[in-house]
């Protein structure tokens, strides 16, 4: 079968979805994440639209020694230098350079005429190939695009060195066959198209990204380029993990292959998930709650009876094990040290010890710590800034009735090490707890979102509060969890601001240094 290139923007493209806020620390775990999966190609950032990124870029090249770290370039010098220094590290160093190729985006946006729009993809291409071992291009908005004019520019970056073209369908515009013609299009045309490999890049809003995925490959591409759980601009990218599982599962329709560890596929998404807090709809296909439930009673009479009347893919197959070891008080150290690794997470002795002390604290309230429970535990523990100055709960109140009006009283520490304790009232318990924070936070703080969920299930399950906040005006997003709804949003609002508050002193750092 033939073997088809993954490649994954969970990190650039993914994180630009509306509200998506990732830390370095945050970014660098669902790189080692996605390097168990085993995608070929990752795209860790955008080097050259800020410091953050930067850093997070070349630590995730430097760190990751499994695949391929790419970043994403403008087709300019300074972006093409920037993204050399964070990449130069990597195991295989890759960038990926893009201009726009439609009229409307020429006409538009760049305000350049064909002529000069191919002039400068092949000075930046060449320019590139000076430095990395591997180029890809893309066109962006290619399927708008005329493509007597993509054979034309095609031909021009191979010869000047691009060794992969990208032809993504930017808006989400075009359908499975109208993308299948365009393959075999420039397959056919492209007189040098043999000394490179076409990927194809779906975006979501017409609720094709995978169809049209799977048809580019059917013409032609050698690579796919998408996210875990589908995230990213707008309605999202194509969803890897579905297109991984139709590759395996209809074998019969496409001979072609990814290198995907399939089991690894749950723990990727609910990672993913996690961190982003952007929640897995309950039918998603492959790794939604539901994907695996059977309601109706002939669906379960048929599935008692034999598991393929009405189930395609196991829950095996992607990483959902029945025969877990459950976890209680009478754990030791050393089978929670092996249940985390089985998680994915292999922290150092001083993470490893703070994580079982808040394991321990959580059996003391829970008869059973399931693997949801462990997965967030951890996921907190491996993704804090341990050394940062930061503000941190002390202990809270709350008076509630249904003839009162809610009372938090809160007692805080601030960055400089100073208690303070202050009470404000809301018409809830979670806004009187985010009036009273807000008095005690020593900065301008506004509340844009807030999602709440349980991990797990039954009533002893922990609540998970997402945030999304604008402190002095700046957006960041925040998570908390804890067996008490109003614990969790506490954690969730200080986590937001805290991580405001960490990026403005990593900046302030590095004006320093500079």
């Amino acid at each position: 079968m033939a073997h088809v290139n993954v490649f994954d923007t969970t990190l650039r493209d993914g994180e630009q979805s509306a509200g998506v806020n990732l830390n370095r620390l945050e970014k660098v775990e669902i790189a080692k994440q996605l390097e168990r999966l085993g995608v070929d190609i990752m795209e860790a950032g955008f080097p050259a639209s800020s410091q953050a990124d930067f850093d997070a870029v070349k630590e995730i090249a430097d760190t990751v020694r499994g695949c391929s770290v790419t970043g994403l370039a403008r087709a300019n010098k300074r972006d093409i230098d920037i993204a050399w220094e964070a990449l130069k590290g990597g195991a295989e160093p890759r960038l990926h350079i893009f201009i726009a190729t439609s009229p409307i985006h020429m006409t538009h946006k760049l305000k350049k005429s064909p002529d000069e729009v191919v002039e400068k993809a092949v000075e930046m291409v060449a320019y590139a190939k000076e430095k990395f071992p591997h180029v890809q291009f893309s066109a962006e908005d290619a399927l708008r695009s005329d493509q007597e004019f993509l054979v034309h520019i095609i031909e021009k970056v191979i010869d000047a060195g691009a060794s992969v073209i990208n032809l993504p369908d930017t808006v989400g515009f075009t359908t499975p066959d109208e993308i299948g013609r365009l393959f075999r299009y420039v397959r056919e045309n492209v007189p040098n198209i043999d000394q490179a490999i076409l990927s194809t890049h779906n975006h979501d809003d017409l609720g094709m990204a995978v169809s049209n995925s799977l048809a580019a490959i059917e013409n032609g591409a050698g690579q796919i380029e998408g996210t875990i759980n589908g995230i990213g601009e707008r309605a999202g990218n194509a969803a890897l993990e579905e297109i991984a599982v139709a590759l395996e599962i209809r074998k019969d329709r496409f001979e072609y292959e990814t290198g995907l560890v399939l089991k690894e596929i749950k723990r990727t998404s609910d990672l993913v998930s996690r961190l982003t807090g952007m929640q897995v709809p309950g039918n998603k296909a492959v790794v939604g709650r539901n994907a695996f439930a059977h309601e109706s009673g002939i669906h379960q009479d048929g599935m008692l009876k034999e598991s393929t009347t009405y189930e395609i893919i196991t829950p095996e197959m992607v990483g959902i094990d029945s025969n877990r070891m459950v976890l209680g008080k009478h754990s030791g150290r050393h089978a929670f040290k092996q249940k985390s690794e089985e998680l994915g997470f292999f922290l150092n002795e001083e993470r490893l010890k703070e994580a079982f002390d808040s394991f321990k604290a959580l059996t003391g309230k829970k008869k059973e710590v399931t693997d949801d429970d462990l997965f967030a535990i951890l996921t907190d523990t491996q993704t804090e800034n341990q050394d940062q100055a930061k503000y941190e709960l002390k202990a809270f109140q709350v008076q509630y009735g249904s003839i009162n009006r809610p009372t938090a009283t809160i007692l805080l520490t601030r960055p400089d090490g100073e208690e303070v304790e202050k009470a404000n009232t809301g018409e809830g318990s979670v806004e009187a707890i985010y009036n009273t924070l807000d008095d005690l936070i020593e900065a301008d703080v506004h509340l844009q979102d807030y999602q709440l969920s349980s991990i797990g299930k039954g009533r002893d399950a922990l609540a998970e509060v997402h945030v999304q906040l604008t402190v002095d005006g700046v957006k960041a997003s925040g998570r908390g969890s804890a067996q008490d709804v109003l614990e969790a949003s506490a954690h969730a609002f200080l986590n937001a601001v805290n991580r405001t508050l960490y990026r403005r002193t990593q900046e302030a750092y590095q004006k320093v240094q500079v």
